[in-house]
């Protein structure tokens, strides 16, 4: 990895989730944004360029801090993901290490492996991220509004990434950055700054564009099967209504004759 991105990411202490409980992360105070995902509604679905560019954001910017210790290499190629062709994920992997027991040392990462684990006390794993913010209290709160305009887990991680302020301040002897989205101060530096990755598929790497690409790989990091399972609901739904229409024409014709005598009558 290069030397710069090694710089950038390891001067991200990780405060996606410092200070407090998964409870407390829940409970979210600060500047929220209500970015558009392709993958929101119930018929919205993953884009997969989006997904192939969050994943070379997450491999130059974040992977030197925070791993991904819930997430096989090989589901990179899966179906409704990043889609990455077999050879393409292998030579991706290759580029990690693994400890391995039986080994008893180190060595270059295959499919079956998972992404390491952060590399830092205090850096929280991203597998699931969108998942442990998902439930805070946005512009449009929670319920039917959360579900049709987003405002969970990846508003917030986007929001995160774009909220720093520029305001710094020492505290117990520590550096701590103002970041509006959590609405107080963090240890994490900013480590997204325009032009500073190179998108293998040419889109201009802003800021912006940076932190919803990643926002929507972690996004699916968490939730890998999300097109399965409301392409299942609406079969489901169907299904039901279908059900329920042919109850109800069956009721009325069971009982259709029970009415009729007792209008006669």
């Amino acid at each position: 990895m290069k030397l710069r991105t090694l710089a950038l990411a390891v001067a991200a202490a990780a405060a996606l989730a410092l200070p407090g409980s998964m409870a407390e992360a829940t409970k979210v105070k600060g500047e929220v944004t209500n970015f558009d995902f392709s993958f929101q509604g119930p018929f919205g679905s993953y884009d997969r360029n989006q997904l192939q560019r969050g994943l070379q954001v997450y491999h130059e910017a974040c992977a030197a801090c925070h791993g991904l210790s819930y997430v096989a290499f090989r589901t990179l190629s899966d179906p409704n993901g990043p889609e990455l062709p077999d050879d393409q994920m292998r030579a991706f992997a290759d580029m990690y290490e693994v400890w391995d027991p039986q080994l008893r040392d180190w060595r270059p990462a295959e499919g079956n492996d998972h992404f390491p684990e952060s590399q830092f006390e205090g850096a929280p794993d991203l597998s699931l991220m969108t998942k442990a913010r998902a439930g805070f209290s946005g512009p449009y709160g929670l319920g039917i509004n959360q579900l049709l305009k987003g405002i969970g887990g990846p508003e917030y991680v986007a929001s995160f990434l774009l909220g720093y302020t520029g305001e710094e301040d020492f505290q117990a002897g520590a550096l701590f950055y103002e970041n509006r989205a959590y609405g107080g101060w963090v240890s994490m530096a900013p480590v997204l700054f325009d032009g500073m990755i190179e998108y293998a598929d040419g889109t201009p790497a802003t800021e912006e564009q940076m932190a919803l690409d990643v926002a929507a790989f972690l996004t699916w990091t968490a939730e890998p099967k999300m097109m399965e399972r409301k392409n299942a609901g609406f079969v489901g739904i169907v299904i039901l209504a279908v059900l329920g229409s042919l109850l109800y024409l069956t009721n009325k014709q069971i009982w259709a004759p029970v009415k009729r005598k007792a209008k006669e009558s």
